[in-house]
């Protein structure tokens, strides 16, 4: 584990600072700009016990930090947030706080001065959208303005004090290209994955936490033809869909405090369905909305795209099952046979031990064979040469045709 943004040297409290520049504050008759507070906080770190043994960066630095607790809704974080190359800020509670950077994990010289000081923040950001944190509702999910997602939990279930894990909006948005260039998916998988996606394959992502899902299925949108009618629904909405003119958004909504208002991503596929969709994109799938996915992809909307949690294509396929069975109460030889014809083509991510999020599975559902779902590996990951084919030909190829495009695999 390495230590990143360093603080000043020796330590100096943050928040002490920040309370005498408060208290200075106060005592004028009018409020401050962001600039004059600015000024205070930097008259305040060099009026400081420690300012003679402080070098000029670490002045600086310190009165940023002083500036930030102040006037910042994220405090001390805020920097960590407007870094473009932070991609998680992980908290575990109010002196541990942690930050992701190009699949590396650092812990940063940070922390609040208190458990109610990181408490703060979180009830701030609970409160954009409607929720409250405390004993009686100890979890909360929520979205930054830049889109980046927020999940806290509170110190009565997180015994080391409050959790808040940020994972930041991605502003430079990937493209196949990018992908190919950095190793994480080889040429050829990536011609068959743009012919596929262009023909109207119904494809399904997987992966763990992190490994890049959201992501991919940004790169495979670029495919579809920018003549079609798009629906994308999220839980959080993360999807940057581009060069598709008909367009519709949605988000799925949380209960409220009174524990009203919710508005599941399941109703949102049945309500997209009468809006005339060519293709549904849902960003995630993690429970009983798998139900009407699959009947979505099963009945005209071909080229349909989701992702969800695995670890391997064999693992999210009985993931799926598992979730079909258990909300919707069908045997499982039926629901078998609706994954088999929804799911073209899966695909399946994994961040590998340096760091990087690669492609490595890519799987053709080939049908039910003796009560299970068959797979045809057309690429597979190996350490030392990368992805792979397998030597399969595409089975279901008749989309291909039908759009005048090539049914090869190549290697």
């Amino acid at each position: 584990m390495r230590s990143d943004w360093k603080t000043a040297e020796p330590a100096v409290s943050v928040y002490g600072l920040a309370e005498a520049v408060r208290r200075s504050m106060a005592q004028g008759s009018r409020d401050p700009d962001d600039r004059q507070v600015q000024q205070l906080c930097e008259q305040a770190v060099l009026s400081c016990r420690e300012a003679p043994l402080l070098s000029p960066a670490s002045k600086l630095r310190l009165a940023r930090l002083v500036f930030c607790a102040l006037r910042c809704e994220l405090e001390i974080l805020q920097d960590l947030a407007d870094d473009a190359a932070v991609t998680e800020i992980m908290v575990n509670g109010p002196d541990r706080i942690f930050i992701e950077r190009a699949g590396e994990t650092f812990r940063a010289d940070l922390s609040f001065e208190t458990a109610e000081r990181l408490n703060r923040v979180i009830q701030r950001l609970a409160a954009r959208v409607g929720r409250e944190m405390n004993e009686l509702h100890p979890i909360v999910d929520a979205r930054l303005s830049d889109g980046s997602r927020v999940n806290a939990v509170h110190s009565s279930i997180a015994l080391g004090g409050p959790v808040l894990t940020i994972r930041k909006f991605n502003r430079s948005r990937m493209t196949m290209e990018d992908l190919v260039r950095q190793g994480d998916v080889c040429r050829a998988a990536a011609d068959l994955l743009r012919r596929l996606t262009a023909a109207g394959y119904n494809i399904f992502v997987s992966g763990g936490t992190s490994s890049g899902k959201t992501t991919f299925l940004n790169v495979l949108s670029d495919y579809i033809p920018a003549s079609e009618r798009v629906v994308v629904i999220e839980d959080s909405a993360e999807l940057q869909i581009r060069g598709i003119p008909n367009l519709v958004r949605m988000e799925a909504r949380s209960a409220n405090a009174q524990g009203k208002g919710a508005v599941p991503i399941r109703q949102l596929i049945r309500t997209s369905l009468r809006q005339r969709p060519d293709r549904i994109l849902v960003g995630e799938v993690r429970g009983e909305e798998v139900v009407d996915m699959l009947a979505a992809m099963s009945t005209g909307h071909d080229g349909s795209l989701s992702t969800g949690h695995a670890n391997s294509v064999r693992g999210m396929i009985g993931r799926l099952e598992t979730m079909h069975i258990s909300s919707s109460g069908f045997p499982a030889e039926s629901v078998r046979a609706q994954i088999a014809e929804a799911i073209d083509i899966f695909v399946h991510l994994a961040r590998t031990p340096d760091g990087h999020r690669r492609v490595v599975e890519i799987c053709e559902c080939a049908g039910v064979k003796d009560g299970e779902i068959a797979l045809n590996p057309l690429y597979c990951y190996d350490p030392e040469k990368g992805l792979v084919f397998t030597g399969n030909p595409l089975i279901r190829v008749a989309k291909l045709k039908l759009h005048g495009l090539s049914e090869e695999v190549e290697p």
